[in-house]
């Protein structure tokens, strides 16, 4: 997916979470976030978009604090949140490709590209969280978005030192797309987990299920499709994988 494909995905994303949120209500419980109510979901995502959009149109350098969303509720709030994700819509479109500022991951062709693809996939995890909220089907994602998620995850968010999941010895976990040409081998150790997106070498334990399924399942919104083999080791995975 190029830079663009992921700024029209955040826009419909950040779109179906505010629909989502105002038929919820603000005080409606967000199940996948335990002790969230949907107020406090706005005000994160909505943080998190202003935040993310002032680096590239900054074009700041070095890491700086979210700061605090104003205190608003209801309408107010919703009315906040939607504007916040406008401004990060079209700072992002309006960018230039090659504007230099903080990113977080490493593997990104640019910086616009890191934010697009980062934001993108921040605002749908949390449109899952919304539309749990409100109750009914999810809306869907499409195969390519779901396994680039699923690859930031693992390739991305796991290498970095503050990743939970260890092992005390070598283990090796498998995860694989069973719609698409995608699988990723997870060696686990004392150290951050080592990726690769390929199938080499046995495993002890395979997560698997269509790719759509496997994204939120892997940003713990909902059960793994299917595994199979060493159930200890698929546990460690619900356990400690889940991204702070």
């Amino acid at each position: 997916m190029d830079t663009a494909s992921f700024v029209e995905v955040l826009e419909t994303e950040g779109r179906l979470l505010a629909d989502a949120a105002e038929e919820a209500g603000p005080g409606a419980p967000v199940p996948s976030c335990p002790g969230w109510e949907i107020r406090d979901l706005l005000a994160h995502t909505g943080t998190v978009h202003r935040w993310a959009a002032a680096f590239v149109a900054d074009g700041h350098p070095a890491p700086r604090p979210m700061g605090e969303h104003p205190g608003l509720d209801g309408t107010g709030l919703l009315a906040w949140y939607r504007d916040g994700h406008r401004r990060l819509v079209d700072t992002l479109a309006g960018a230039a490709p090659d504007v230099e500022c903080f990113t977080f991951l490493t593997g990104s062709p640019s910086a616009l590209a890191f934010w697009a693809r980062r934001q993108a996939h921040e605002t749908a995890v949390h449109r899952f969280d919304a539309e749990a909220a409100r109750g009914g089907s999810p809306s869907p994602v499409a195969t390519d978005f779901a396994v680039d998620g699923v690859d930031e995850l693992l390739r991305g968010f796991h290498s970095r030192r503050r990743s939970r999941v260890r092992t005390d010895r070598p283990r090796v976990l498998r995860v694989r797309a069973t719609d698409a040409d995608a699988v990723w081998t997870v060696r686990l150790s004392q150290e951050p987990p080592v990726t690769t997106r390929d199938a080499r070498g046995d495993a002890e334990c395979e997560l698997a299920g269509p790719a759509a399924e496997l994204y939120p399942a892997l940003w713990n919104r909902r059960p793994v499709p299917a595994w199979s083999g060493d159930a200890e080791l698929a546990a460690l995975w619900r356990e400690t994988s889940a991204v702070v």
